[in-house]
């Protein structure tokens, strides 16, 4: 039996987070059906993986999608076009990605799918995500129900989509940010499938809320999120925290799913070394 190789690409720079460790557990889980699994550190060290691996996973991270040093994030776009090429032309299986948050954003601009932005105000805490007719039959949300919940935490936005451009590249919206109706903004788009073997969410759903818990639950951090955010909002994300229908089921369903899914198109395919 075949065993995949998957790569993690660390978007962090080195900001201390949660999403690294989380993402990391959930990959240990299938670590019996992978041969191997390795972390780098795009930001800091400009390191990508090459196309040898089967599966990536590509992280959130710090700061605007817009700017990088010119070396790191050059380094990561031809990263990134390097795999879609490959998807293209290579013969199956084809390689399984997943874009999460900051990476999400980048992949939207370099792709040219939408416009990404500022947000007028950062999102902060957990918040309801709709699927779209094609996220609802999407099996990457498999067992969600529609909306569920999700940890979102970022100053910028996908919005705007050239609908001409998903059409040419064969991509669709999955997913869009909670209702709001007493505000006149467009609602940002949460959740891509690039491709039938790339996909990419706005939000964090490697987040558990165990973890987050502990995380919020630091006097200083609940001061700082207090302080920036109110004290409602911070109460209400415990109260979410708590409760196993929410973050909970996100984390448990959509990363499990996705590297589920593309572990079996390894093992179902004879792969040539």
């Amino acid at each position: 039996m075949y065993l995949a190789r998957l790569a993690i690409l660390d978007m962090y720079d080195g900001t201390p987070n949660q999403g690294m460790r989380c993402i990391q557990e959930i990959v240990r889980r299938f670590e019996g059906q992978l041969s191997e699994w390795k972390v780098f550190d795009v930001r800091g060290k400009a390191e990508v993986p090459d196309l040898n691996y089967d599966i990536y996973i590509s992280t959130g991270g710090p700061g605007s999608p817009h700017e990088g040093d010119g070396h790191w994030d050059k380094v990561f776009f031809e990263w990134m076009q390097s795999v879609w090429d490959w998807n293209l032309t290579a013969s199956e299986p084809k390689k399984q990605v997943f874009y999460i948050c900051h990476s999400f954003q980048m992949a939207v601009k370099h792709f040219q799918l939408a416009e990404v932005s500022r947000r007028r105000s950062p999102s902060f805490g957990t918040f309801p995500v709709h699927m779209t007719d094609a996220g609802i039959g999407d099996p990457i949300f498999d067992g969600l129900p529609n909306p569920f919940w999700a940890a979102d935490f970022r100053h910028w936005q996908v919005v705007q989509p050239d609908l001409a451009r998903f059409e040419a590249m064969g991509a669709e919206i999955l997913a869009l940010e909670k209702i709001r109706p007493h505000v006149p903004l467009e609602r940002a788009i949460m959740g891509i499938r690039f491709s039938d073997d790339i996909i990419g969410v706005q939000f964090h759903p490697e987040a558990d809320p165990d973890g987050m818990l502990q995380h919020f639950l630091d006097p200083e951090r609940r001061k700082t999120v207090i302080d920036e955010h109110s004290e409602e909002k911070y109460l209400g994300m415990i109260d979410d925290l708590n409760d196993s229908s929410k973050i909970q089921l996100t984390h448990e369903i959509i990363l499990p799913q996705f590297l589920n899914r593309a572990i079996n198109i390894f093992q179902q395919e004879e792969v040539v070394a």
